[in-house]
């Protein structure tokens, strides 16, 4: 298109039909006959030119076959008039056309009477407006067949090759593509064919494919027909029809069949007039929109209703039809995809009619409704089925109007239909039975119409090719579809967004625990999700696959000629493992063979009697803790072989079991999905086999990042592939307030994401349609040099942005218009075309399900640094209950040594679980007997004196309980110092301190609600001389301080007891039960060191034993030389238990007031009023 306001050789004059800077743009349509019109494509628009003089030229995407075109101009400039110059090329065209009646074949017999036909190529162009009818069909007494049909508008391709099983049922393939095909337009067919692989391609849309059975040839015999199946003489089988239509340059395996019937080489003796000319079948279709409506006149006053007519439509309701009769009205309409008719006749009382017929018929599918009504009858057919036609004989009585309207929109009709008004196509219109003159119409000599379209059905499928991703469920309406995801693991308008994270790492930095969780590695990828093994219990997060083959799998009878076979099906795909490996970063599976007289790589020299195969079906010779290209098990790499001459142990050949196990760590050969084994089927050989798990740690793409350094700087990587969907996700993390994080362009279309401002993150491409932009807003900064999460997508259906999976802006597409992403540039991550660039941080990019490999082109990029630090400031709040966040290169992890808890995140309770009468004791001083045995603790502890005095302490420990009263804590030493925390009577909490200087212990209340209720309560006590602080729970803490006249030096610390006091202790503390199920959590931090107890794997059940755990300093060093190999003294559960019990303890009610009894040597170090018992 060209035009110019400055000459006139271009005419016309002073036409123009842009501004400088502007867009002309317009329809195509092309007529393939004067009747018949097609769009070239619904869905686009032609851009004309955008200045005074230049020419713009667009080749269309289809060869196209037309007789007439027509311009349908969309917008052109405001200034001047409008004028156009259009020039369209073209290429002479010659067809050989046979008219199919769907009576008549055309055979095509083969020169031998059975063919084995190893490779087939079939082309054809076909028209029709049946939506059923065989194109071709072939088929042998073997079983085998080819068949190309229209089932439903749809182009249906059977073949069956045959199949070794159950006959040829197995061999059985059906692929179906288009959709529509009854459209009475040109559409072009190819299959090809070699042994089993299928290329079938239908207007230029392609489908690959692979047939099922095992056989290669296709076994034919006598010959292959074309229009329908051949006649013999038999009913035709599944009912089927043969084709009504036209077909043009059908060709097969080079011979041209429409010349051979031409030249009369075939047989044709079926048709009744075969003819070579395309019989056109002028249906006059009309398109109605939401707006439309089409009005016809019919007999005034007549006492019979009888209409006909054929649509289609996606919608499930709608208006067809509606009349105003002499006294009432007529409606036919459809409802929930079923055909209604309601008659409301007004005479001396109400009259109606309702009745509906019909099920699903908003498929897209012609479907023909006849509806007869007279005097007490009424009558409704769908499709001619005459047999389900639906009657009724109410009593009523017509009386007809002189129009009807069809469509749903009316004006000068009083009475105004409810009914929603009808989208889609109408044909063969028939009032009082006679076919409607629609030419008149359209030239104005009879009835009227509005915003509808004449000659022409523009129905879409938006289901075909399905635009619904991962097994998503299509349905539509007839300006739109909507995807159904449920069960897919898939979420969004398209189904393309996994709801899964993509790996064990991931869950972890959720702040998940160990458990089993489903995975996605490739995101919107091919692959789907899957159910794996997280142990997220130490510094690693394992990621672990189980297999089927169980352990110890005994192997007999095999041989070196005949080996046993083991296969490994694993709980996922063999694509889906390899996701896992490739990004870990250390794999490993343990595998084991158990052997008596059973070889297994014949070493040192032979060739082995068993072998495994890996991921990539390859056969691998060497063991578990060996390496690839060594053949070796793991004790010939130590060296520790049973018998040195060998390099495995079971290759010594011996009547004892041995054993060959380690672990294989070369992930590229990872999993094991097969074992042979071929030396069990001596006398008295056997074999028993363990393949593990497979177990990965490391998520390589998850910390895959790099660092940009200056403004300029940037990474390049290969055109980004996202035409009709992608999506992109990534972390970032800056100081700076803007920057371009990536960009991809073409020539018009392109594809940004980019930091607007502090506050905003905007995502913008064309596709086009004209630019589109979506923005969120963060509420807090985003250059807070802090990871924030980005997600984009953009499909067919809709736009999205989020922001940190909680801020997102969603931007529907528009239901007309482009729909590919066309890019040719290459991707650039940081700046690129003179935007600003981007300064921080970005990490784990993934592009339609693929990570990019930010940090290996880092390395070879100036400006841009591998990797990216301060982890932390983002992750550290993970780390709960004060551990310490450690940053990694590749991550971070949580310290929790100065912690009474422990896990990934700290936030697994340490502690144990408290019967009645139970205790734990632990020595903070160590005694000289004990301290030999602490060898593997001196490098906490070697520095703690024999004599420990404190002026500060912190405890922090966690209780749950149900009983009152009870001792929690108590802290004795030498002296009459002690420090205790015990539940009263009525469950309130109390610490007390004893440090001397005063007549009575220094006692604080904590707390007056009832703590004994079973729940969980943290306490943290913290005293630094005289100030003393205690937090409870997640309340703020509260501050004391000791008296005056109190001491501030907790003199000769000795023993910590949890759960009651055993030994020397005050009166009223060793009275003080210890309630059932207590679970305490400490840690006790000091100046002179940290000491932890870990309590969780211990339970504590004995009537009253003692357990002695933890860590005993060194005295000195000299002592430590000359003791390192004594054996400390120490209580544990092993069957018998020994209790101090004290003489004449038989008599006493309890052990301890046996204590206070008969030891000689026991004194009260407090001494107690009556007003400080519990009562």
């Amino acid at each position: 298109t060209s035009s110019s306001v400055f000459t006139s050789g271009y005419a016309p004059g002073y036409a123009k039909l842009n501004k400088r800077g502007g867009t002309f743009s317009f329809f195509l349509l092309i007529f393939e006959t004067s009747q018949v019109t097609y769009f070239t494509s619904v869905l686009q628009a032609f851009a004309g030119n955008s200045n005074t003089e230049s020419v713009v030229r667009h080749d269309l995407q289809n060869p196209t076959v037309a007789h007439y075109l027509r311009i349908i101009p969309l917008d052109w400039s405001e200034e001047g008039r409008i004028g156009l110059r259009f020039e369209i090329y073209g290429c002479p065209y010659w067809a050989d056309v046979i008219n199919f009646d769907g009576q008549g074949v055309i055979s095509y017999r083969f020169k031998m009477k059975k063919m084995k036909i190893l490779k087939d190529v079939i082309a054809l162009k076909f028209k029709t407006s049946e939506s059923e009818g065989v194109i071709l069909h072939g088929e042998g007494q073997q079983g085998d067949y080819i068949t190309l049909e229209l089932r439903s508008g749809r182009l249906l391709l059977q073949i069956n090759l045959g199949s070794n099983q159950y006959g040829s049922i197995l061999g059985h393939t059906s692929v179906t593509s288009g959709s529509l095909l009854d459209d009475h337009h040109w559409h072009s067919v190819v299959i090809e064919r070699y042994r089993r692989n299928v290329n079938f391609t239908l207007d230029q849309h392609t489908q690959h494919f692979r047939t099922n059975g095992e056989f290669d040839h296709l076994d034919l015999d006598y010959e292959l027909t074309f229009g329908g199946m051949p006649y013999s003489g038999k009913p035709v089988s599944g009912g089927r029809r043969n084709f009504k239509g036209c077909m043009e340059s059908i060709n097969y395996n080079g011979e041209n069949i429409t010349d051979l019937a031409r030249r009369k080489k075939l047989d044709t003796s079926s048709f009744r007039n075969l003819t070579f000319s395309c019989v056109d079948i002028h249906t006059f279709p009309v398109f109605f929109n939401s707006t439309s409506f089409l009005q016809l006149p019919g007999r005034r006053d007549h006492n019979m209703v009888s209409v006909g007519f054929q649509f289609r439509t996606w919608n499930p309701s709608g208006l067809l039809l509606f009349s105003s009769l002499a006294d009432g009205m007529l409606e036919l309409a459809l409802n929930d995809g079923k055909v209604t008719a309601h008659i409301n006749v007004t005479q001396q009382k109400n009259m109606r009619v309702d009745i509906a017929s019909g099920s699903g018929l908003n498929d897209g599918e012609w479907h023909d409704v006849r509806f007869l009504a007279k005097e007490n009858f009424a009558m409704l057919t769908i499709d001619g089925d005459e047999a389900s036609a639906v009657r009724t004989t109410s009593p009523v009585q017509i009386t007809t109007g002189s129009t009807y309207h069809f469509g749903g929109k009316f004006r000068n009709v009083q009475t105004s239909p409810i009914q929603r008004s009808f989208q889609g196509c109408m044909q063969l219109i028939q009032v009082d039975d006679q076919l409607a003159d629609l030419t008149a119409v359209e030239q104005g000599r009879m009835g009227a119409f509005e915003n509808v379209s004449l000659d022409m059905c523009a129905i879409i499928d938006r289901c075909m090719p399905n635009q619904c991703e991962h097994g998503g469920r299509c349905s539509q309406i007839w300006d739109g579809f909507t995807c159904t995801c449920d069960g897919t693991g898939y979420t969004g308008a398209t189904c393309h967004t996994s709801v899964y994270e993509q790996s064990c790492e991931a869950y972890k930095h959720l702040g998940r625990s160990s458990d089993s969780y489903w995975i996605d590695p490739d995101g919107s990828g091919p692959l789907g999700p899957f159910k794996v093994i997280c142990n997220m219990t130490e510094d690693k997060v394992w990621t672990t696959v189980v297999n089927n083959l169980p352990a110890q799998t005994a192997v007999t009878g095999s041989s070196r000629e005949r080996r046993t076979v083991l296969q490994l099906n694993y709980s996922a795909s063999m694509e889906q493992v390899t996701a896992i490996t490739n990004s870990a970063e250390h794999c490993e599976q343990q595998v084991a063979y158990a052997c008596r007289m059973s070889r297994l790589l014949n070493t040192p020299d032979g060739t082995p009697y068993t072998w495994w195969v890996g991921r990539g079906n390859e056969k691998h010779f060497y063991w578990g803790g060996s390496v690839p290209g060594i053949q070796k098990c793991a004790c010939g790499i130590e060296r520790n072989c049973t018998d040195s001459k060998y390099y495995c142990n079971c290759d010594a050949d011996q009547k004892q079991w041995r054993d060959d196990s380690g672990l294989l760590v070369y992930k590229d050969h990872l999993p094991v999905s097969q074992v042979a084994v071929g030396d069990t089927n001596r006398p008295g050989s056997e074999a028993k086999l363990t393949v593990g798990p497979l177990c990965c740690y490391g998520d390589r793409s998850y910390w895959n990042a790099a660092s940009f350094n200056t403004p300029s700087s940037y990474l390049h990587f290969s055109t980004f592939q996202g035409e009709t969907s992608a999506d992109i996700s990534f972390y970032f993390k800056t100081s700076a307030p803007y920057g371009v994080f990536l960009e991809n362009l073409g020539n018009t279309d392109f594809i940004r994401l980019e930091l607007k401002s502090p506050t905003v993150v905007s995502f913008s491409f064309d596709v086009g349609n004209g630019p589109v932009e979506l923005n969120v807003h963060s509420p807090t900064l985003l250059n807070d040099d802090q990871w924030h999460r980005v997600s984009a997508e953009r499909s067919t259906k809709e736009a999205i942005l989020q922001l940190d999976q909680k801020y997102q802006e969603v931007r529907p597409a528009p239901t007309q218009g482009h729909t590919r992403l066309e890019l040719y540039s290459q991707l650039y991550v940081g700046a690129a075309g003179g935007q600003r660039g981007f300064l921080g941080c970005i990490r784990s990019l993934k592009m339609n399900g693929v990570t990019l490999d930010l940090e290996e082109r880092a390395k070879v990029t100036p400006g841009v640094k591998p990797g990216c630090s301060g982890h932390c400031t983002s992750f550290g709040m993970y780390c709960r209950n004060g551990g310490k966040c450690v940053e990694k290169y590749n991550g971070y992890s949580c310290d929790c040594s100065t912690t009474a808890f422990d896990g990934p995140f700290c936030s697994k309770d340490v502690g144990g679980f408290f019967e009645a009468g139970t205790l734990v004791k632990y020595n903070l001083v160590p005694e000289v007997m004990a301290a030999a045995s602490s060898l593997d603790e001196k490098s906490v502890i070697h520095n703690l004196p024999v004599e420990t005095n404190l002026t500060c302490e912190d405890l922090t420990f966690s209780f749950s309980t149900s009983t009152s009263p009870s001792l929690l804590v108590y802290v004795s030493s030498k002296t009459q110092d002690y420090m205790a925390v015990v539940l009263r009577h009525n469950g309130t909490l109390q610490l007390r301190y004893n440090l001397g200087g005063l007549r009575e212990p220094f006692s604080i209340d904590i707390d007056q609600r009832n703590l004994a209720n079973g729940q969980p309560h943290t306490v943290n006590i913290s005293r630094v001389e005289r100030d003393i602080e205690v937090q409870l729970d997640h309340y703020p803490p509260v501050s004391y301080s000791l008296p005056e006249a109190s001491d501030t030096q907790f003199t000769l610390v000795k023993s910590l007891f949890l759960g009651k006091v055993f030994g020397k202790c005050s009166l009223f503390l060793c009275k003080l039960p210890q309630s059932a199920h207590t679970k305490l959590y400490i840690s006790i931090q000091n100046k002179l060191g940290l000491l932890r107890l870990f309590l969780s794997n211990c339970s504590f059940n004995c009537g009253e034993c003692i357990f002695l755990a933890g860590i005993i300093a060194v005295v000195i060093f000299t002592i430590l030389c000359t003791l390192v190999f004594l054996i400390r003294y120490m209580f544990r559960h092993k069957g018998t238990y020994h209790t101090n019990e004290a003489k004449g303890g038989e008599s006493s009610e309890s052990a301890d007031t046996a204590i206070i009894g008969t030891e000689a040597n026991f004194t009260e170090t407090i001494d107690e009023s009556k007003k400080e018992w519990f009562i």
